[in-house]
């Protein structure tokens, strides 16, 4: 289980500027933020457009389950 606490805040902040054009909510910012955290490269989700465009640390994109 990830937890979060008010120092994964900033990060998560950074997140939603960062994608601000897209735009990135909240949620999908916490999910990409633990990701990186936690080093999961994989995402089970229907959200393809936003999880095709965000980036894990080093540019490297998620693997979405199921695939497209």
């Amino acid at each position: 289980m990830a937890v979060l606490d008010d120092a994964d805040l900033p990060p998560i902040n950074s997140l939603m500027r960062k994608y601000r054009d897209f735009p990135m909510d909240f949620a999908d910012a916490t999910l990409v933020h633990t990701a990186n955290r936690e080093r999961i490269s994989t995402v089970f989700t229907t959200d393809y457009s936003d999880f095709s465009a965000y980036r894990l640390s080093a540019n490297r994109p998620f693997e979405i389950v199921p695939p497209r």
